[in-house]
């Protein structure tokens, strides 16, 4: 885990906030920039990597005295975090429900029609810095190595979004999910222009009645 002075200033929670706005933030960015800094021999980061840890295992349900027992975290920051949440339960309260997504599973439910679909569609799914899904968009429609997906289509929308991630999704409509040599070179090729660009390719998922690949699981990028 990088230090604090070690990320580019650009890069740093608060900066990143006013650049690329909140919702892009990584749960551990947000907690930093929250809190600020950190103490001598424990960075910033660090703590809010501990506080993440703790807000998982809790499910978010944290009070002040929790977070004293957290390496570096004082009486002002604990006030500074359960202030923070209040003022969201207060003024924000839940009206809709998320949908989040941390694994290829998440994703079929969303994408379940497409394994039915004659052509090949392929899929980009926007995401945020929470793992929550944005936007879902059809790119093309067409056999893929006769209409190659270009990375300046498929971004677009995304950077319109300001999405921290993206997950591609494509049918076969041969029944077989297995990827082809075309759908490799292609996630590659989206994979190393998301990294230009600073959007994590998440996966790249084929789906077909005979189930599903996930081209991250497979280790191919």
């Amino acid at each position: 885990m990088k230090k604090i002075t070690e990320i580019r200033a650009e890069d740093r929670p608060r900066e990143k906030i006013g650049r690329l706005g909140v919702k892009n933030l990584k749960n551990q960015e947000l907690i930093a920039a929250i809190i600020g800094r950190g103490i001598p021999g424990r960075d910033v980061n660090r703590i809010a990597s501990d506080i993440e840890k703790m807000l998982d295992d809790k499910k978010g349900y944290i009070c002040y005295d929790d977070l004293l027992c957290v390496g570096g975290v004082g009486e002002a920051k604990a006030a500074q975090i359960v202030a923070s949440f209040e003022l969201v339960r207060r003024y924000f309260p839940e009206t809709e429900e998320c949908i989040k997504i941390s694994r290829p599973e998440d994703v079929l439910p969303l994408v379940n029609d497409l394994k039915y679909k004659k052509q090949e569609h392929f899929v980009c799914i926007s995401v945020n810095g929470a793992g929550e899904m944005i936007e879902k968009r059809t790119i093309t429609v067409g056999i893929l190595n006769h209409s190659p997906v270009h990375p300046r289509e498929v971004f677009s929308d995304a950077i319109t979004d300001r999405a921290a991630s993206v997950i591609f999704v494509h049918n076969h409509p041969s029944g077989n999910p297995e990827p082809s040599m075309q759908d490799i070179e292609i996630t590659k090729r989206l994979n190393e222009a998301g990294e230009i660009l600073g959007i994590t390719v998440s996966d790249h998922v084929i789906v077909a009645k005979k189930g599903y690949v996930s081209l991250k699981g497979r280790g191919f990028f």
